[in-house]
């Protein structure tokens, strides 16, 4: 598995990839930084995290779009499919060298709240809670596009599906709201968002929110070996 995850991690960096991706997110939340925290004063890192949510539903498929799309374009994924390495260890190495891309602007962020209490008052509880919570939704984005990426040979399918996917989870909240009141309130349950921000708004550690953010990356991630199982026997 180590073998497959430097492989991956490299091909991020060796492309522009991996430096889009942390340069996009890295970009807009330093400038959501400076308006709100510096500029307007507000002292909690989290009201920033919560206004840029909508941009990880760009950066995610973008950082995920190549993962197992184009090794079934090129057909490299011939060779790792009957290789001696299990389905699960090359999907593994695969999602966490994408996690590897990821906590790096998500390191960044962490010395934001640092910068805050140097100028004033601060929340240090509710903005780590808060950064560690995007962590783990983003882990679990991940996991989505790279299964999403594991059905198709095209990058931009792959990105434009994925897109879609977590557009529909961040909008979640306002469509079930629509929804007849029994249905409504059973989907309502699985709000992706909540979680965060309930961790964000309202300096609430939501256990179960982290639950089904880590519910849902081993689901995607399971989904993603049982999709590249089928194609090893087809």
């Amino acid at each position: 598995m180590s073998a497959i995850y430097k492989r991956e991690l490299n091909s991020y960096f060796n492309s522009m990839i991996g430096y889009v991706f942390i340069a996009i997110v890295i970009a807009f939340v330093g400038f959501y930084f400076m308006i709100y925290n510096m500029y307007q004063g507000y002292p909690m890192f989290a009201d920033t995290l919560r206004s840029i949510l909508y941009i990880f539903t760009v950066a995610i498929p973008i950082l995920t779009m190549k993962s197992m799309s184009e090794d079934r374009k090129t057909k490299a994924d011939q060779i790792l499919l009957t290789s001696p390495v299990s389905l699960t260890q090359l999907v593994m190495g695969k999602y966490l060298a994408l996690v590897t891309v990821w906590i790096i602007p998500i390191l960044v962020f962490c010395f934001c709240p640092i910068i805050i209490s140097m100028n004033g008052t601060s929340y240090l509880f509710s903005d780590y809670s808060s950064i560690f919570a995007l962590f783990i939704m983003g882990c679990a984005q991940i996991a989505i596009g790279l299964f999403i990426s594991s059905i198709t040979e095209s990058q931009v399918i792959s990105a434009v599906v994925t897109f879609g996917a977590l557009l529909l989870l961040s909008l979640w909240d306002g469509i079930v709201e629509y929804l007849p009141s029994a249905i409504g309130n059973v989907l309502a349950t699985f709000s992706f968002t909540a979680p965060f921000v309930n961790f964000s708004s309202y300096s609430v550690f939501d256990l179960r929110g982290l639950i089904l953010y880590i519910s849902i990356a081993f689901l995607f991630i399971f989904f993603t070996i049982q999709s590249l199982n089928k194609r090893r026997w087809n």
